[in-house]
């Protein structure tokens, strides 16, 4: 064997990636127990894959400050980073929530279950690594991974035709925005691997030796074509305009789970690779990234808050909301390039995001009947009365995601309006501030139909109501849904060592 083969093996330190590799473990085994296990055991299993993530969660929140942190491995095909750490953490987390809420939808269903937690932390591996990815070759590979599982994903209750509406139309975006995104990638590659020009390497799909070119020669005209390309092909995935036409549809037709999965987790990991490409490869075209993200962040924001106002089925709402939240995160990562505060923002953000939406998600889940996709405002009327529990994790939830004090979500926006305040991104402010004042409308109205008697047509003698029966919530559940509301108080009140780490940055 060659030196350089003895070399290069020495660097794939397996280790490293051990909890993903756990976890794909964790995956493969469950279908190993659906086939060796009797059927009227099966029921185990959710709860088994439940247990052995949260078992991988608390052995990476305990390894959280590990001495790898800094360092490169797999021959720079992964970049190991205190950030990168902290979404690993995020990712296990919404793999733990989802599988949870996923045990409760598909109790209502006749469909397969093992399969859905293996896809789901399949993905969440993906994610792993995609935030860890310092080459474009892993990076494209993980993102496409998580890209055919949520395929899968989002038209998993196929016997409902807005489930299969949705995966068509996620698998017709989903490959246009990878197609764009690839073609970014290749006139990149193209340009900084010509010997021509100076800072050319043969390994410039790299995002060092990129980084290296694009300094060396910041006012390329295919550097600059490929470098919007990317950001197009990011875009698709966190939401943000003009490429958010399809998250309405697929948010109402994927099973509520799948939903709150793509709406946390999906953004997150868009985010993250944002940030990735923005600081570390992308720095020396800020004259261009930072118009380009301006311009985006406003149309979202506006667009997504407009949009919801005029929303009456709740998973379109909360898709659409989301939007807006993509809008806010961006100014935030507009942000970033003049002021470090803006990458703890978006980190700090994105965790309050994911403990308000996901105790959104979870009232959603109890509140859905069998046709998952049709969830209107009127079947909330009343929820406070009929189950007060349900009717507080959901005010909480929408309470923090309005960025209402002295919820978390409050604590969110502010850091993001101090890092746009002090970067001079007045414009972008005053269109945030905007957005969140037109956003507390449809969250309230939501809140509203809760908590206020309204109108709704009497259910006459011989008619049936149409409103889906509630699901009981179970002690999982219960204390799920209790610890997300309970710290989205706490983390409002007191950020303690999350938010002093997070703002460090």
């Amino acid at each position: 064997m060659s030196p350089e083969l003895i070399k290069a093996a020495a660097d794939n330190r397996w280790m490293l990636i051990s909890p993903e590799i756990a976890l794909g473990c964790l995956a493969l085994f469950l279908l190993v127990l659906e086939i060796f296990l009797p059927k009227k055991r099966h029921a185990i299993i959710p709860t088994l894959a439940i247990a052995g993530q949260i078992g991988l969660l608390i052995g990476l929140v305990w390894n959280f400050q590990a001495p790898y942190l800094g360092t490169e491995s797999f021959n720079g095909l992964l970049r190991h980073t205190q950030e990168s750490q902290f979404m690993r953490v995020f990712f296990l987390l919404s793999s733990v929530l989802v599988s949870i809420l996923g045990v409760i939808a598909l109790a209502k269903q006749k469909m397969p279950r093992i399969e859905f937690f293996h896809i789901v932390m399949v993905v969440s591996a993906a994610m792993m690594l995609l935030t860890q990815s310092n080459h474009f070759v892993l990076f494209f590979v993980a993102l496409e991974t998580i890209t055919v599982g949520f395929y899968i994903l989002v038209a998993y209750f196929r016997s409902s035709p807005l489930s299969l509406e949705a995966g068509l139309k996620y698998l017709i975006s989903g490959a246009l925005s990878s197609s764009i995104l690839l073609f970014g990638i290749v006139l990149l590659y193209g340009v900084a691997g010509n010997p021509t020009l100076p800072g050319s390497s043969a390994t410039s799909m790299n995002f060092d030796s990129l980084r290296v070119f694009l300094e060396a020669n910041p006012h390329n005209f295919l550097a600059s074509v490929g470098i919007v390309f990317v950001l197009a092909g990011v875009a698709f995935k966190i939401g943000a305009v003009p490429f958010q036409i399809w998250i309405p549809d697929v948010y109402q037709g994927a099973p509520t789970p799948v939903t709150a999965f793509l709406a946390v987790a999906s953004k997150a990991a868009g985010f993250g690779v944002l940030l990735i490409l923005t600081q570390r490869v992308f720095g020396a075209y800020y004259y261009l990234t930072v118009p380009v993200l301006s311009v985006m962040a406003i149309a979202t924001i506006l667009f997504g808050n407009l949009a919801a106002l005029t929303q009456h089925n709740v998973k379109r709402l909360i898709g659409l909301s989301g939007v807006s939240h993509a809008g806010y995160l961006l100014i935030a990562v507009v942000a970033s390039v003049s002021q470090p505060l803006a990458i703890g923002a978006v980190y700090f953000y994105l965790f309050t995001y994911l403990l308000a939406s996901f105790a959104v998600f979870g009232v959603m889940t109890h509140l859905a009947g069998p046709n998952d996709a049709d969830q209107d405002l009127e079947h909330y009327t009343g929820l406070a009365k009929s189950h007060p529990f349900l009717g507080a994790v959901l005010a909480i939830g929408l309470g923090s995601l309005a960025g209402i004090p002295p919820l978390a979500g409050f604590m969110g926006k502010l850091f993001i309006f101090i890092a746009a305040f002090k970067a001079g991104l007045f414009t972008l402010l005053a269109v945030a501030i905007v957005g969140v004042v037109v956003s507390i409308y449809f969250y309230f109205g939501w809140i509203k139909a809760a908590y206020f008697e309204t109108w709704t047509a009497p259910v006459l003698e011989g008619e049936t109501d149409t409103r889906p029966a509630r699901t009981p919530v179970s002690l999982m559940a219960g204390v799920t849904l209790a610890s997300l509301a309970l710290a989205t108080i706490v983390l409002g009140f007191y950020q303690g060592a999350l938010g002093e780490w997070l703002l460090s940055k």
